[in-house]
């Protein structure tokens, strides 16, 4: 089992990561306040996981609410849900929203845990391996409208985020390689030792290596852990982690949220960005085939099958946290595991790279 810290000072916390994590009730129990438990989980995971975790609580005054699964009900009307019910339970402010399940019920967990009562204590155990490495760590927490996706929320840090990486024996091919894109993504914009270590160990890690799995889901969450210490409220370097994601959201946004898996969004959007750093003159052909082929041994898609207007897309990039004044600012690659953000790209080759796309 491996154990960081996410430094911020009042507001830091543990992260557990390792094997049967769901077994041992002490990393969950302590960071547990009050009595009043509520785990909010979805129609897909309880089945799977919701006694392991009641089993771990015993003593507490533990409710549950179940929401349906997919990205397409990350909706206030959803949040309603989990308010509803600890109204109903007559929850107070000292309790403890749990999240069991992928970044979907983390973000409207934690959503509903920095509104309830003005904020109670909040903690994420994420079961997909996009959760895992990503979306659990950070405190990001909201919900999409049909304008834009997570543009309402708020950043509210857990208590401690568990994860058990056996979890990720019961997610289905397809959300792995999703995950498996945010992993990517760390390597792509900032560490070229993950990078390599992906390029020469990906068949074994699509074959859920566990070994493997906890050493991905560790380095990811080191990564992630030192750029949101910097910069909690993404004023700066945080918007580093959304590389690949202002392409993937409007993918999102203009399909419908569900037709693309987030990670499958963010894959292509990942590429897109390749593309267009090619185009501006800062890495080469090669590289961006080295971006694709990466993507595709890890199953993910690296084309838009579906029929999208190109302004329509345009028009979705636009409503964008990363954008200031109408201007849209991209992650972009100067090599490699190096990123950095940029509005000054020629609008041309934006378009062009979006039509190629279309």
């Amino acid at each position: 089992m491996k154990t960081l810290n996410l430094d911020l000072g009042a507001k830091s916390y543990p992260i557990y990561i390792g094997r049967g994590l769901l077994m041992q009730a002490d990393y969950l129990r302590k960071h547990i306040s009050g009595k009043q438990v509520m785990i909010v989980s979805n129609t897909t995971v309880a089945p799977l996981y919701l006694q392991k975790v009641l089993g771990l609580l015993d003593g507490f005054a533990v409710q549950n609410v179940i929401l349906p699964d997919g990205e397409e009900f990350k909706t206030l009307n959803t949040v309603e849900q989990i308010f509803t019910a600890l109204l109903e339970a007559k929850f107070d402010r000292t309790c403890t929203l749990i999240a069991l399940g992928g970044g979907v019920v983390g973000d409207m967990a934690g959503f509903a845990a920095a509104s309830y009562q003005r904020g109670v204590n909040f903690i994420q155990i994420p079961t997909t391996l996009l959760a895992q490495v990503d979306s659990s760590v950070g405190g990001k927490t909201g919900v999409n409208h049909p304008l834009g996706k997570n543009m309402i929320g708020a950043f509210y840090q857990p208590k401690c985020v568990l994860i058990d990486v056996d979890s990720l024996d019961t997610l289905d091919a397809r959300q792995y390689s999703a995950g498996m894109a945010e992993v990517i993504k760390y390597g792509l914009l900032g560490n070229s030792d993950l990078l390599a270590y992906l390029q020469k160990n990906m068949p074994d890690l699509m074959a859920r290596d566990k070994e493997m799995i906890v050493k991905i889901v560790h380095q990811s969450c080191v990564d992630k852990a030192k750029i949101v210490a910097q910069d909690e409220l993404e004023s700066g370097k945080r918007a580093l982690l959304n590389f690949g994601h202002t392409f993937g959201h409007a993918l999102e946004n203009t399909l419908g949220y569900g037709e693309y898996l987030h990670g499958e969004a963010v894959a292509v959007g990942m590429l897109m960005a390749a593309k267009l750093s090619a185009a501006e003159g800062f890495i080469d052909d090669e590289q961006v085939s080295q971006v694709e082929d990466l993507l595709q041994k890890s199953n993910l898609p690296t084309t838009i099958n579906s029929k999208i207007g190109q302004q329509d897309f345009m028009n979705a990039m636009s409503v964008d946290k990363k954008a200031i004044n109408g201007e849209i600012r991209l992650i972009l690659l100067k090599k490699l595991g190096q990123a950095f953000i940029s509005s000054k790209y020629k609008v041309q080759n934006l378009e062009l790279i979006i039509k190629d796309f279309l």
